[in-house]
């Protein structure tokens, strides 16, 4: 046996492996770590989240042009714009965007859209303030994006997506 890796114990004998005070040492170390690094891994994921969200309003867009240019008005609903249960894509269910979209969640995201008086309007809260996302969002049909920082949802007056960010960098 290799006398390099083997230690002798007061009793004289010799013993393989590592004190308690050893593991407990390392164990607390990895514990801060994972204490610094878990809530920045939560930021990020959220930031994700809401990235993700702001994509999916442009593809909801894209299937509202699609379908007005189809069906000569936009849809009322996120289910108008999805694909049909069954059969052939038509104005109730028109296959412009994925299902996973359609059906109002994803992302940790809750998407509504409504027919407005001058066309229509994307509403987009998280479905944990705080937790899937801190931001909620609002567009219609001239495709500018508008963020609330608050739990209230996202309007047409609230501030254009990154506004609010730049008139805090600017003070």
């Amino acid at each position: 046996m290799d006398r390099k890796h083997l230690r002798v114990s007061r009793s004289g004998r010799s013993r393989r492996g590592f004190s308690l005070i050893e593991l407990l040492i390392v164990v607390a170390i990895i514990l801060i770590i994972a204490a610094v690094a878990i809530p920045k891994m939560n930021t990020q994921l959220m930031q994700a989240r809401e990235m993700a969200a702001i994509r999916e309003i442009g593809t909801i867009h894209q299937g509202q042009t699609q379908y007005y240019s189809q069906f000569g008005h936009f849809a009322q609903s996120l289910a108008e714009l999805g694909p049909p249960a069954s059969g052939p894509a038509g104005p109730a269910a028109a296959d412009l965007i994925p299902s996973s979209l359609s059906g109002g969640k994803k992302s940790g995201h809750i998407f509504t859209v409504m027919l407005t008086p001058t066309g229509y309007s994307v509403t987009v809260t998280p479905e944990q303030f705080g937790s899937s996302g801190r931001r909620n969002f609002y567009s219609d049909q001239t495709l500018v994006v508008r963020e609330s920082w608050s739990a209230e949802p996202a309007t047409a007056q609230s501030p254009e997506l990154g506004a609010a960010q730049q008139t805090t960098a600017a003070q």
